[in-house]
């Protein structure tokens, strides 16, 4: 995958992802399930022209076997960011691990943990780099 972006170009990808999640979460507050918030951040998503891709389904290369749909991406935007959509209480550090490896599977340069459980979404978001500069 790996589309070519400046750190500039990233961090206003990221920047109009979140902001969207922002207003998701704004609206609707905490409560629902991931995929209504997935939905909804696909709309923002689409409301400024940011290209991407949903439960995309990507592949796990194992001892030189090419395992198909071995894991789903909830939103690939741009090529380039991987957001992961939780909407829980509590989020256990296996998700920023999950994003890491994810991010690093699907090569893309950064990945967004967007937790839309949390009581504000900025209490909720993580953001890794992945061979990129933070």
């Amino acid at each position: 995958m790996a589309t070519t972006f400046t750190l500039e170009a990233i961090n206003q990808i990221t920047s109009t992802i979140i902001s969207g999640g922002i207003k998701v979460h704004r609206t609707l507050g905490p409560g629902l399930l991931e995929n209504a918030y997935l939905a909804c951040l696909c709309q923002e998503l689409i409301s400024v022209g940011l290209r991407f891709e949903t439960q995309k389904a990507l592949p796990l290369f194992y001892n030189g076997t090419r395992i198909e749909c071995a894991y789903r991406a909830d939103l690939i935007v741009e090529e380039a960011v991987i957001v992961e959509v939780k909407a829980v209480e509590v989020m256990p550090s296996v998700f920023m691990r999950q994003l890491r490896t994810y991010a690093t599977l699907a090569d893309c340069r950064v990945g967004l943990l967007l937790n839309f459980g949390a009581p504000t979404l900025k209490d909720g978001i993580k953001r890794i780099v992945n061979g990129f500069p933070a």
